[in-house]
């Protein structure tokens, strides 16, 4: 066994190599490489003189500079293999060196400031991921529309949304924890491991409504800043007066704008303002506890106003007595006492209660209760308070505006589908593990933590909601009846104005947010060039910023502003998030499931059952939210992934998908092979015999446009060829023209699969397709192929496919003219397909015509059937029968039955058959060339013909010489015509005497066939007629070629059928 030696190894400039001596560790000095280079440079190559030297050594192709540079290398067995498999200590070190920039904020940050920062990641869990995902999770709906949520569905109700929701989530992190530990996870986030994970199809259909969801995210976010914005901080200023859907919508649009602005302008603000926005959330959430517990201590000044058991908006007066004037004039003409007055304001008194009576008063006993339940109404209910009476009066549509009521109709899964966007966030961290310095580790622990954790706060704050707060109060969705401020800020310490400003710059924060990823995911997913329309978006400005892709996010977003409702939003928002989750969960069930080598995710507390029933759980709760909503969205990503799949570009990631889809076609193949297949199953399964040209291209094209036409898609189809030679000499003309072949597919829309194999002759070649082609149960059982025009060349690679075909049971086509044969654009408006029934083969004669049908080539060509009836037969009752087999077989067709009737064998046929044995018995003696046997074919073809020429114009110029001097004209003519019988008479003997008698019958049935044909089916678009067996005897071989030549002699589109021995049509269902 050799001994290896390490030796340090020193980097040299320009190339130059070190290493040590040949017998030992002593290095060689760098004078001596050079000294030892410039000589084998100056020295002649010693194998120049004679290379076939070359095949004598050890390596293919010995060099004098490699065998220099690699002097004294203990690795010289494995030189050869240098340049395209790299030594493990190389591979480990570039590996040790990797370092991956994010594609995306960092870099135009970078690219603005002409400053380049360290490349080496540098976030940790709790930075680069906790703390992004607390973030976006915390929002909006948390502070506008939680305290709602609680008062209508209440405590039960509420903790089973927050319940449902949360742990859709945490099952889908689980889920993405174990993709994002599967490997390294570059920029890219979501996308990238949704994508690699599941394909370029699903990928791009999820990344498009991941795209989509955070999209109309920043429209939810910008809707809830002008919430705040005109209903808490400035109620006054309104641009229009009659509805506050236009103020939402003039007021969102020029918010966009300034957002869209600012992110275009640098998106290094942004990010500098992020710890900002931050820190307002986590000061709300504080703030609310704080409350929460001073309750406990003393309640708020908040009160609320009940006209009997009605809650009244508190915003246009300060007491809550009808003594108090500008409460007076909401109910009353005047401010009289004497005034016209409101029935039900007459009629009831006016009681204050606290807004929120805290954790240790009366609330625990009575309120509590109250909240508990649900408390669902129609649009327009007024609000009222269960356990306070009230005296009924006739109602006043217009005094309706002083009490709060329901905006909308509201019930269970409503409230389902407004709440999910506040759980929606879970992939911040997953979308910066480019920044992470160890994103197999963060991604899990934060973003699991930051479940966990929103989802403590989430339940915590219905129980303190529901425990604190009036129930009025929460089910007051705009805090009218507190002097217009949210809900929430009343119960926060030290001041309303907290929540107020905190949740005012969350939102705009949030917002700001999407309008910078959902670009830069549009940039990515344009990028890797699946989609082909979005190409355009894949640019932008110099530094990479997604200009164009801004102005779409912007379009897109202004849509969901028009909406003008953030309860309308958020369903849109949960259906599209809702979706990219399911398919997170899909992408780890199918990776578990299939037990893929290279499924080995760090993070082990998976299971498939797990990310089923959390993709269970999205699925269901799109449903839930909005059954309309989820189909829209079904669709859409349906459209998707089917324009991804035809017009997309072809990538391969190792998906999960594709791992599927073979195990699937391995499942099938299996179950295939299990039992034979059922005649009503069967269709034909092609193998496609193509020839390639000098240049590797398809010889005959319209081959493959006849194999689109005749499957329509349907059933196995293999396009083979076969080259002359060996594999390691001409291995790449076999790759290249099976490209050429695939091209050639790919132009004649032939689905299929595509193979060119290299053998000794073209023999063997088909033969071992023939035998070997398909897999399993997924075997052809038809051959297709061009009728072989050099057969008369080439006899012993002609025709022995029929005798192949034959004993492998498989059925054999064969197309006379393939190059006459209408291409898939043509549209054959009118004509006949005539199939000419001579004998039995399965039904595979009846069959072809109505799958040709079935193509718009040749949908308006109908069929006819012709059969030969003998004279023993009975022609009608043969039309009969076969009409009603016809009928039987469900095919419309015209029947038509010729009848062959005996003559005697003709003087023609003896000559044809005498001129076809000849010209066999002398190429089988003579061992010519092809090019010499063609012509000495040709030239016993011709003196035949002159001498029967000659012989008969002899003959006839003696006769006219003789008699032309004594007899008359009629007489002439009458001799003339007997001397021709006699010399006919004496040639019939002659040929009759010197021919075959087996070979003369078949070429009289082939002659008189023809004639019927040819009358018959001239004009037809296409002739398919039965193949005759090839001869027992396989010296017969040339005759058979020649039998099949006069039989389709005279027509233009013949395809001969040959079946495969089994019946392939049945008359029952």
């Amino acid at each position: 066994m050799p001994t290896f030696t390490v030796v340090p190894v020193e980097d040299v400039e320009d190339g130059s190599n070190s290493g040590a001596a040949a017998g030992g560790n002593r290095p060689i000095s760098l004078g001596k490489i050079f000294s030892e280079e410039q000589e084998a440079d100056n020295s002649e190559d010693p194998f120049s003189e004679d290379d076939n030297r070359r095949e004598s050594s050890a390596f293919i192709n010995p060099d004098m500079d490699t065998e220099t540079y690699y002097e004294g290398k203990n690795m010289a067995l494995f030189e050869e293999e240098m340049d395209s498999t790299p030594m493990v200590s190389s591979f480990l070190n570039k590996l040790a060196n990797y370092t991956n920039l994010t594609q995306g904020v960092r870099e135009h940050e970078e690219a603005e400031d002409g400053v380049r920062r360290a490349a080496v990641p540098h976030m940790g869990t709790f930075i680069g991921v906790y703390l992004p995902c607390m973030q976006n999770i915390l929002g909006v709906i948390l502070f506008l529309r939680l305290t709602w949520i609680v008062g209508t569905a209440g405590i039960l109700g509420s903790f089973a949304i927050v319940s449902m929701c949360c742990i859709c989530t945490l099952l889908t992190a689980i889920s993405m924890s174990a993709i994002a530990t599967n490997g390294v996870v570059p920029a890219g986030g979501s996308y990238y491991m949704i994508s690699r994970s599941l394909g370029p199809e699903f990928g791009g259909a999820v990344g498009l409504c991941l795209y989509l969801g955070t999209t109309f995210a920043g429209s939810l976010y910008i809707l809830g800043t002008i919430e705040i914005l005109l209903l808490y901080i400035i109620p006054p200023e309104k641009v229009v007066k009659e509805t506050t859907a236009n103020d939402m919508r003039i007021y969102g649009t020029c918010c966009l704008l300034l957002m869209a602005l600012v992110v275009f302008v640098g998106v290094k603000y942004v990010n500098k303002l992020a710890l900002v926005f931050l820190s307002c959330v986590v000061l709300s959430i504080m703030a609310t506890y704080a409350g929460a517990i001073k309750t406990a201590i003393k309640p708020s000044n908040f009160s609320v106003c009940l006209l009997g058991n009605r809650t009244l908006k508190n915003e246009m007066f300060e007491k809550c007595a009808k003594t108090d004037v500008e409460l007076w004039k909401l109910f009353c003409d005047s401010p009289y006492p004497n005034a016209t007055c409101d029935e039900y304001f007459a009629l009831n008194n006016l009681t204050e209660i606290q807004a929120t009576p805290g954790v240790l008063g009366e609330s625990v006993l009575v309120f509590p209760l109250d909240n508990l339940w649900g408390n669902y109404g129609p649009d327009n209910m007024v609000i009222e308070k269960k356990n306070l009476s009230s005296v009924p009066a006739e109602a006043n549509n217009d005094k309706l505006k002083n009490y709060v009521f329901n905006d909308w109709a509201t019930y269970f899964t409503l409230l389902v589908g407004i709440y999910f966007p506040s759980v929606t966030g879970i992939m911040a961290g997953s979308n910066r593990s480019g920044d992470l310095r160890d994103a197999q580790r963060s991604i899990p622990i934060g973003t699991i933590l930051a479940i966990l954790t929103t989802s403590f706060i989430y339940i915590s704050f219905v129980v303190l909601f529901g425990a604190c707060i009036e129930g009025v109060v929460l089910r007051d969705k705009f805090g009218f009846s507190v002097k217009t401020k949210p809900v929430i800020s009343i119960l926060a310490w030290p001041s309303p104005w907290v929540i107020v400003i905190g949740s005012f710059f969350s939102c705009c924060g949030a917002g700001l947010q999407s309008l910078t990823g959902a670009p830069r995911l549009l940039q990515a997913i344009a990028r890797d060039g699946i989609i082909p329309f979005l190409q355009v978006f894949g640019h932008g400005k110099a530094n990479g910023e997604p200009t164009w892709a801004l102005l779409l996010t912007v379009g897109i977003c202004e849509i969901g502003i028009l909406i003008a409702s953030l309860d309308h939003v958020a369903p849109i928002l949960s259906m599209f998030f809702l979706m990219c989750y399911l398919f997170v969960n899909l992408a780890c069930a199918v990776q578990t499931l299939l037990c893929t080598p290279n499924w080995r995710p760090r993070f082990k507390f998976y299971h498939w059952t797990l990310s089923f029933l959390g993709m269970s759980l999205c699925l269901s709760l799109m449903f839930i939210s909005s059954w309309i909503y989820a189909l829209v969205v079904i669709v859409i990503a349906g459209c998707i992934y089917k324009y991804i799949e035809y017009k997309g570009a072809v990538k391969e990631w190792g998906d999960g998908i594709r791992g599927l889809s073979l195990n699937a076609a391995r499942y099938a193949l299996i179950r295939l092979e299990e039992a034979p297949l059922h005649t009503k199953n069967w269709r034909p399964q092609l193998l496609v015999l193509c020839k390639l040209n000098s240049d590797l291209e398809v010889k005959h094209p319209r081959l493959l446009s006849f194999t689109t036409q005749l499957k329509a898609g349907k059933g196995l189809t293999i396009v083979c060829s076969v080259l002359e030679g060996t594999y390691m000499t001409r291995g790449d003309d076999a790759k290249k023209g099976e490209q050429n072949l695939k091209a050639a597919m790919a132009a004649e829309k032939t689905k299929g699969f595509s193979h060119v194999v290299v053998s000794s002759s073209l023999r063997d070649g088909f033969s071992i397709l023939i035998q070997s082609a398909g897999l399993g149960g997924m075997k052809h059982n038809a051959v297709l192929m061009a009728w072989p025009t050099g057969w008369k060349q080439d006899r012993d690679s002609s025709y022995f496919t029929l005798r192949e075909t034959t004993s492998a049971h498989q059925a054999l086509l064969v197309a006379k003219n393939i190059d006459h044969f209408p291409g898939n654009q043509e549209r054959l408006k009118e004509g006949t397909i005539d199939v000419w029934w001579i004998v039995h083969d399965g039904g595979l004669l009846m069959l072809l015509p109505f799958l040709l049908s079935q193509h718009k080539v040749w949908r308006k060509c109908k069929m006819r059937i012709f059969t030969v009836a003998q004279m023993d037969d009975n022609s009608i009752q043969m039309k009969k029968d076969l009409q009603m087999f016809l009928y039987q077989l469900r095919l419309n067709a015209v029947v038509e039955v010729v009848e062959m009737v005996r003559l005697d064998i003709s003087a023609f046929t003896y000559e044809k058959t005498l001129m076809m044995e000849q010209r066999s018995q002398m190429l089988k003696q003579m061992q010519l060339s092809r090019t010499e046997r063609e012509r000495e074919a040709q030239l016993i073809h011709d003196r035949n013909t002159a001498s029967h020429s000659a012989a008969n114009d002899k003959a006839a110029g003696a006769t006219s010489d003789r008699v032309h001097m004594t007899w008359t004209k009629d007489k002439l003519q009458n001799e003339r015509n007997k001397h021709k019988e006699n010399m006919a008479s004496l040639l019939l003997m002659s040929l009759v005497k010197h021919s075959n008698h087996s070979n003369v019958r078949r070429m009289h049935t082939a002659v008189k066939l023809n004639e019927v044909v040819v009358k018959k089916s001239c004009n037809s678009e296409l002739v398919l007629l039965n193949m005759p067996g090839p001869p027992k005897n396989k010296k017969g071989d040339e005759n058979y070629m020649e039998f099949l030549e006069v039989l389709m002699e005279g027509l233009d589109r013949v395809l001969l059928v040959r079946g495969g021995g089994r019946e392939v049509i049945t008359i029952y269902s």
